[in-house]
């Protein structure tokens, strides 16, 4: 059983919106929008008959989205919860005899082991105590349910976080990855000197682990574990089980360090002869996801194939044929053999069952399930049309059934099985139902040229009862990566589960202002090829920003665009794109940095993932300033004009807080409307309900000042403790 990102074709489930009366619909609040239930992570049972999945619910009283489990019946559609309470679990896997089902969360457990899943709390404070034998662990653990129902009971009682697992392929143990025990040299320092950190240096090691299931089931009680994997140099990253369960491939880097990814190598740990562990592939750059073939003889990743320039170049499926790895005292690259040096996108996600390997990898802007012949390297298009986004999938071991998670421009994710020989989906769900009476959007596939003549698309979404002829204020909201894309869907932040980056904009109540948004594929997303995701090497907010601008113009052209209301926003890598916007031109009105790069020195110094810095403007700071210069916007912040709000996470380690700091300081110097914004404890991602109320309503209020002219409401989280805000008519002055 494997997961999947896949792209498909689906037919329509609901009743268009055009056949509501106007009258029954309702523009939706941030609340509702934030409290709309998603699903993802399928995965189908055995004998093909269940599904199970995850589905995101909003606490708000507890501030947490938490995702429980269900399963629904593929023949009668009977949806079933297993799991409740205040505690998410991961993705479910069955056992080989489907009799069980295991998933991942963290909840404390009786003395007896058993648990009404989500009634128990972790328990705030520390304790000396040895976990690896209290019964009452809160750590993320490996839980076991009965999809016939009954309670759920804990299986292992790992001292640390469990990351991963899997169950051997007769169904009698469970492998696991967790951090290792060598903790007490850590222990003592802090009792000596307190608590700190010597910066990447200090980290635990993943390591693979075994618990016997077979003697915990009659008792259902939590077994401890045996560990497999001793290497200090060596942090497990993904591994797999062979089919007749003597072996395990995993994929490891030198430590857990986002910058280590360079470092991934395949191992085989051998069961059978003393848990010996031997490297299979160590191609420069990372080799990752390994897969077994049906028969245990093969191996299948994904690799880099020693390309420098890993964060953008096109990735491989490739293969290994064990003996003559195992055979040979190193690897030899003509050993690797490439099975989609043709192919001009990134693959992902492989899996590797009877009917061959498996997919997935966007095709302009659909993303698409694919079947590899390993034999031939012939690749054939399993899902239908181009329109159609498929979020998660699972195969079965035969590989005549998949279930998967899709949604399009109508839809939002639903849930399908399909045979893979003729793809016909088949709808388990009906998720769409719940904004059924909302006033949506509707998204188009847009296209231009840039001023370079690079061709660009994009995604064009008009609000509700949009009406030709009609000028209309234009929100660009930027993705992240850059190696993402724009998708025409339903919801502009259904993209990711639990809660996406995209998160941070108020769509739908942008389009219900009557507003334009427009989501340019600026180079450097995917879907278009190896060559275009190059494009922004060394050329980094230049290029990007006239992919912008042009598709701007060419809405302007188009008559629809309102060239005096402009706006523009974006995270991560869009919150870079729009901090350099708002230091190289005065064409917005207003725009919004979350999570942006200011300057690229201080980002190189401070990021935990220093080589994308290397990769895409090919220096460091000392060794070539004048291109750290042109791509940074703090280099021409004397020309900023443009009203700028800026958020950020307190704890943000892929672009720190400084860059944050860095930019709000020169707007301000140079007397530019600027507020900054910081949520407490949060990272790259803000991802808890509250919060990401507080970062929608701060946008949606910043726009409707700046764009549409409205007053800041008296309780905008714009507003510092130590204002007043205005009982009447009348905006506040921000960044006073």
């Amino acid at each position: 059983m494997n997961s999947l990102c896949l792209g498909v074709y689906v037919p329509m489930l609901l009743l268009p919106m055009a056949l509501l009366a106007r009258e029954e619909l309702h523009a939706p609040s941030l609340v509702e929008l934030l409290s709309r239930t998603t699903i993802d992570a399928p995965a189908i049972s055995p004998d093909t008959r269940t599904v199970a999945y995850l589905q995101r619910k909003t606490n708000w009283s507890d501030d947490a989205f938490v995702s429980e489990l269900w399963m629904v019946d593929v023949t009668t559609g009977k949806r079933t919860q297993l799991t409740h309470g205040r505690n998410s679990t991961s993705a479910a896997q069955w056992s080989p005899d489907g009799r069980w089902l295991a998933f991942l969360t963290e909840r404390d457990s009786n003395t007896n082991g058993s648990e009404p899943i989500g009634v128990a709390e972790k328990p705030t404070g520390t304790s000396d105590a040895d976990p690896a034998h209290d019964t009452n662990v809160a750590a993320m653990q490996v839980w076991i349910i009965s999809p016939k129902g009954g309670e759920a009971w804990r299986l292992t009682k790992s001292e640390s976080d469990i990351k991963d697992f899997h169950w051997s392929r007769e169904g009698k143990s469970i492998f696991y990855a967790a951090a290792g025990s060598e903790r007490e040299a850590g222990d003592a320092r802090r009792k000596q000197y307190g608590k700190f950190e010597v910066i990447e240096h200090d980290y635990d090691q993943t390591q693979l682990w075994r618990v016997d299931f077979a003697a915990a089931e009659p008792t259902t009680r939590p077994a401890p574990g045996m560990r497999l994997t001793f290497d200090p140099n060596l942090n497990i990253q993904s591994f797999v089980v062979s089919p007749n369960s003597t072996l395990i491939a995993f994929s490891a880097t030198l430590n857990p360090l986002r910058a280590a990814d360079g470092s991934e190598d395949l191992f085989l740990l051998d069961l059978g002869h003393g848990n010996a562990v031997s490297k299979i592939v160590g191609l420069p750059g990372p080799d990752r996801e390994p897969v077994f073939s049906p028969n245990g003889k093969q191996l299948a990743f994904i690799s880099s194939l020693g390309q420098p320039s890993y964060y953008y170049a096109n990735k491989h499926v490739c293969i290994v044929d064990l003996d003559a790895v195992l055979k040979a005292p190193a690897i030899n690259p003509g050993d690797v053999r490439d099975l989609t040096a043709t192919f001009d996108e990134n693959p992902e996600a492989i899996a590797w069952v009877e009917t061959g390997l498996y997919f997935t990898a966007h095709q302009k802007m659909a993303t698409h399930l694919l079947r590899l012949d390993p034999v031939t390297a012939k690749i054939q298009q399993v899902t239908l049309g181009d329109k159609w986004i498929v979020n998660r999938a699972s195969l079965e071991p035969n590989g005549r059934s998949v279930a998967l998670i899709a949604q399009d421009s109508t839809h939002l994710r639903e849930l399908y099985v399909s045979a893979t020989k003729r793809f016909s989906p088949h709808p388990l769900t009906d998720v769409t139902a719940q904004v059924r009476d909302w006033k949506l959007g509707r998204a188009e596939v847009v296209g231009w040229k840039s001023s370079d003549g690079t061709p660009i698309d994009g995604v064009l979404y008009k609000p509700f009862g949009y009406e030709p002829g009609h000028r209309y204020p234009l929100l660009v909201i930027l993705h992240g990566g850059p190696t993402d894309q724009a998708q025409p869907t339903l919801m502009l932040d259904d993209d990711d589960y639990p809660v996406s980056i995209r998160s941070a904009y108020p769509n739908q109540a942008f389009l219900a202002n009557g507003a334009l948004i427009l989501e340019p594929n600026y180079r450097g997303s995917t879907g278009h090829g190896g060559a275009f995701r190059a494009l922004p090497s060394r050329n980094l907010g230049v290029g990007d920003m006239q992919d912008v601008m042009s598709g701007i113009d060419s809405m302007i052209s188009r008559g629809i665009a309102d060239p005096d209301r402009l706006a523009a926003m974006g995270w991560s890598e869009g919150g870079y794109i729009s901090a350099f916007l708002t230091t190289h031109t005065d064409r917005f009105r207003a725009i919004s940095v979350g999570a942006g790069i200011s300057d690229w020195s201080t980002y190189y110094v401070s990021t935990d993932i220093t080589p994308f810095t290397l990769q895409y403007l090919n220096a460091t700071p000392w060794d070539d300033p004048q291109v750290y210069a042109s791509t940074s916007p703090i280099t021409t912040i004397r020309r900023a004009k443009t009203p700028t709000l800026i958020q950020h996470g307190s704890e943000d380690r892929r672009v720190p807080l400084s860059n944050a700091f860095e930019l709000y300081r020169g707007l301000r110097d140079e007397n530019v409307d600027a507020r900054l914004i910081i949520y407490a404890g949060f990272g790259h991602v803000i991802d808890k309900p509250k919060s990401v109320l507080a970062v929608e309503q701060a946008n949606l209020d910043w726009f409707s000042h700046y764009v549409w002219g409205e007053s800041f409401p008296q309780h905008s989280p714009l507003y510092g403790t130590s204002e007043l805000a205005p009982a009447t008519s009348g905006g506040l002055a921000v960044g006073r």
